[in-house]
């Protein structure tokens, strides 16, 4: 079998799982159910022709809708046409931003996402993504101005509202999305629940809520966006750009481990942002790399990036019949959204941080926490999340521990952590009141092999130090200096005699 055969294999295969999960994704980002189409088609061509990994696939995903919605809830009823071009804007900005942080090679701005942060993001997202799902999936109205746990806690709260054949359709629709894994990994869980649904409100003239009517035809290409909200919407696509790209940079880096193959973070920040421009120039919203989808193009054989291109061109022939899918009960939308996300709710991985880090459990909780309150502005608490986790790192780099023992009139000292100019005077300081503490000591053995770096502040600071021990008449011997900082300290003046 030829690669460009395994290639179409796996992109068919691929687009006929991510046609429902575009149209449930862009639910959750407030979008119709169209709008996910459209990012699913061209989207995932312009991805693949400059991506790095050759089986990342590209598209609407969960977190990335979650943050979509946070970003435009408030400047615009969801579904709405100016909801829609605030949408279209959006993805734009976060491509565009996207794209400029890989052509100036500044690909490690994704470090930044800390990982106790995202482990307190991703399960409250996941929360919040199952309560705006849960009226739905219930059958019962969720009033415009509720926020999305008010609306879910409002929907469980009255059992009169519910409809009965929703639910029905729902749990059977999730029992298949989850117990097709269990049956195969290739098993089409989510299609199978799509189509059924469909078949199902077709034969039975199911009088609930659906998705339709969908629109059929090409996605519509136009420059004509509210480009006067763009100030307002620079933050929360600035957040999205980077936020977004921490799930397609795992994926690309875990794949390019498991085959032995390279990966360019510069490269994928500039694939998944000439992905975001396209969205937003042919009716889509801001996309991102998926893992379920990405494991599913490689686990059916995918070898080149062209399975990409593959699964955006299948999508963008199918858009013309879209209106098929007119029936489709919102119900099992809702469902498929929960089956796909239920498995990100790990709390028991942010409990364990307690064992592990108290500073990063904090870290942790109070992302999670805050994402919770602060819905659906989850921006704001991944900013603060981000902020928490570099604050913590801060704190925990200034101060120097340090080891001290006694051999006979030698004293041994031995710092751990950073040594750098917010740091330098706190250890000089303790290691002036040791020489107090120790004066009969006549030597000063002085071990650098468990600092992790050394500033020009650092030094100035061990060389004052040292002057200062031998005016005192101690003999000083410097042991473990850190290869990094022993040019640093041999052209600071004449220190050679204590690196020998």
């Amino acid at each position: 079998m030829g690669r460009l055969t395994r290639d179409a294999i796996a992109g068919v295969t691929v687009a006929l799982v991510v046609i429902p999960q575009a149209m449930a994704y862009a639910g959750v980002a407030g979008m119709p159910p169209v709008s996910g189409l459209f990012a699913a088609a061209l989207p995932c061509v312009a991805a693949a022709l400059f991506a790095s990994s050759p089986y990342l696939q590209t598209g609407p995903v969960a977190l990335t809708s979650l943050l979509t919605f946070g970003a435009l809830a408030s400047r615009a009823p969801a579904g709405s046409e100016a909801y829609v071009e605030l949408g279209l804007l959006l993805a734009l900005i976060v491509g565009a931003i996207r794209v400029l942080i890989g052509l100036v090679r500044a690909g490690v701005l994704a470090h930044l996402m800390s990982e106790p942060m995202l482990m307190g993001f991703v399960p409250a997202g996941a929360i919040l993504i199952v309560a705006s799902q849960l009226p739905a999936a219930l059958g019962a109205e969720r009033a415009s101005d509720d926020g999305v746990l008010r609306a879910a806690v409002s929907a469980v709260a009255e059992p009169a509202a519910w409809d009965w054949r929703a639910i029905a359709l729902g749990v059977v629709a999730m029992a298949i999305v989850r117990g097709g894994r269990a049956l195969h990994r290739l098993f089409p869980g989510v299609l199978v629940a799509l189509m059924g649904g469909v078949a199902v409100s077709a034969a039975t003239g199911y009088a609930g809520a659906t998705v339709g009517p969908i629109p059929g035809g090409l996605p519509p290409l136009s420059l004509s966006l509210p480009f006067g909200e763009l100030p307002g919407m620079l933050l929360p696509g600035a957040v999205i750009a980077i936020v977004g790209f921490a799930e397609p940079a795992a994926i690309a880096r875990t794949f390019a481990t498991r085959e032995r193959q390279p990966w360019s973070a510069d490269r994928e920040f500039v694939s998944q942002g000439m992905a975001n421009v396209v969205a937003g120039l042919s009716g889509g919203y801001p996309v991102g790399g998926s893992l379920s989808r990405t494991t599913l193009n490689h686990t059916a054989g995918a070898v080149t990036r062209a399975s990409g291109a593959i699964t955006g061109l299948f999508v963008l022939a199918f858009l013309p019949f879209a209106s098929v899918l007119d029936p489709l009960p919102q119900a099992v939308l809702a469902a498929i959204v929960i089956g796909m996300v239920l498995g990100l709710i790990r709390l028991r991985r942010l409990a364990a941080l307690w064992r592990i880090s108290r500073p990063q459990f904090a870290v942790a909780w109070t992302t999670f926490g805050l994402c919770l309150l602060l819905a659906p502005h989850v921006e704001y608490a991944v900013l603060a999340g981000v902020g928490l986790a570099v604050a913590t790192h801060l704190v925990r780099e200034l101060s120097v521990r340090v080891e001290v023992e006694r051999r006979g009139e030698t004293l041994e000292v031995r710092p751990l952590g950073v040594l750098w100019f917010a740091t330098a005077q706190d250890l000089e300081e303790r290691l002036i009141g040791l020489l107090d503490e120790h004066r009969d000591a006549t030597r000063l053995c002085l071990s650098l092999d468990g600092l992790g770096r050394i500033d020009l502040t650092g030094v100035m600071a061990l060389g004052h130090l040292l002057d200062d021990a031998r005016r005192a008449g101690l003999e000083v011997e410097l042991r473990g200096v850190p290869p990094q900082a022993r040019g640093l300290l041999r052209r600071y003046g004449d220190r050679r005699s204590a690196l020998e």
